[in-house]
C-alpha cells in the first residue's frame, strides 16, 4: 500500500489562521445529559472539501446541523472568515441526504425560498434563480414541478437553492445517498468542479458520506469520527491528482486506508468498552 499522510487530532485544537475559512473549536452536542459528540475540532480552508467518515451514529449529520446552527450547539464556538458563528447564516448552506424540494413550487419557486431573507425585487431574485439553475444543468426546466423531475434532477434544485443563498461554505449531508449510482456518480464528477465554480460564492464545503470511493472522490481532507460520545479523532490527506479515477491503484490505497481506521477505531472502542465492563462490579 503507498504511504499516505496520517495525523491524529483528537485533542487538538485548530489555530484560527489568516486562511482559515471555517473552523469549529471544542464542538459539543447533547440531548439532556446525553452526549452525542464532544470536543471536535475542524478546519476548512480556500477551495477545500473535506469529508467526515465514521460509523453509523456518531452523529456527523447532527455535527453538520451544529455547524449550520440549525441546531444549537452545547459547547464550543464556530468561526467564519475570523468571525464567530452564534446563530443561522446565509453565509452557510446545507444540503440535506433527503432530497428536499416542495412538490407544488416550480424548480425556480423552490430555488427563490433561500432568498426570501434578502428582501430583492422580483427581477433581481428571478435571475439568480436562473444563473443557479443553470450552473446545475438545469436552466431549461425553471418552471418544472417536482413530479416532472428525476431524483437527480431534484437534488440538483437543492444545490442550486443552497448556492442560490451566496454562502461562504456549503454542508453536504450524504447529498447522493437516495440516487441510483448512475445518477449518483454523474453528480459526484460534477460536484467539486459545480461548488467550487468562480459564478458561485463558495470558498469551501463539508461533506458526510458513509460512501468511502465517494469521500476519495471528492475530498482533499477527511476527519475521522468515533467514539461515544464521538470526536474527531484523525485526519487523513487525500494527495491525488483531479479528476481523479478508481483505476488509479493510491485511489483504492485511500480507500482501504480509510476502511482500516475505520475498522481500527472501532475494535479499539469495543475493546475499550468490553475492558471497563470487565472491573464493574456485579
Amino acid at each position: 500500500m503507498a504511504s499516505i499522510a496520517s495525523c491524529v487530532v483528537a485533542n487538538e485544537q485548530p489555530q484560527l489562521r489568516s486562511d482559515s475559512e471555517f473552523v469549529c473549536k471544542n464542538l459539543s452536542y447533547a440531548i439532556g445529559a446525553k452526549y452525542i459528540f464532544q470536543n471536535c475540532n475542524l478546519t476548512t480552508f480556500k477551495d477545500e472539501l473535506v469529508g467526515v467518515i465514521g460509523p453509523t451514529g456518531t452523529g456527523k449529520s447532527t455535527l453538520l446541523r451544529a455547524l449550520a446552527y440549525l441546531i444549537r450547539p452545547t459547547g464550543g464556538q464556530i468561526f467564519l472568515a475570523e468571525e464567530e458563528v452564534k446563530q443561522p447564516s446565509s453565509k452557510i448552506s446545507m444540503v440535506h441526504q433527503s432530497i428536499a424540494t416542495f412538490p407544488w413550487m416550480t424548480a425556480s419557486d423552490n430555488v427563490k425560498l433561500a432568498l426570501q431573507c434578502k428582501n430583492l425585487c422580483k427581477e433581481e431574485a428571478l435571475d439568480i434563480c436562473r444563473r443557479m439553475l443553470d450552473l446545475v444543468g438545469l436552466g431549461g426546466h425553471m418552471n418544472d414541478y417536482p413530479k416532472e423531475m428525476s431524483g437527480g434532477m431534484r437534488q440538483r434544485v437543492s444545490i442550486a437553492r443552497a448556492l442560490a443563498a451566496s454562502p461562504e461554505v456549503l454542508l453536504l449531508d450524504e447529498p447522493f445517498v437516495h440516487l441510483d449510482e448512475l445518477t449518483a456518480d454523474a453528480l459526484r464528477k460534477e460536484i467539486y468542479t459545480l461548488v467550487f465554480n468562480p459564478e458561485t460564492s463558495l470558498k469551501s464545503a463539508i461533506l458526510v458520506s458513509h460512501n468511502l470511493h465517494e469521500i476519495v472522490q471528492l475530498a482533499d481532507r477527511v476527519y475521522v469520527m468515533n467514539g461515544s460520545p464521538s470526536s474527531i479523532v484523525d485526519e487523513i490527506k487525500i494527495d491525488l491528482p483531479r479528476p481523479r479515477t478508481e483505476r488509479d491503484p493510491r485511489f483504492l490505497d485511500y480507500v482501504d486506508r480509510l476502511y482500516s481506521e475505520l475498522r481500527m477505531r472501532e475494535a479499539g472502542h469495543t475493546a475499550r468498552l468490553s475492558g471497563r465492563d470487565a472491573v464493574l462490579p456485579p
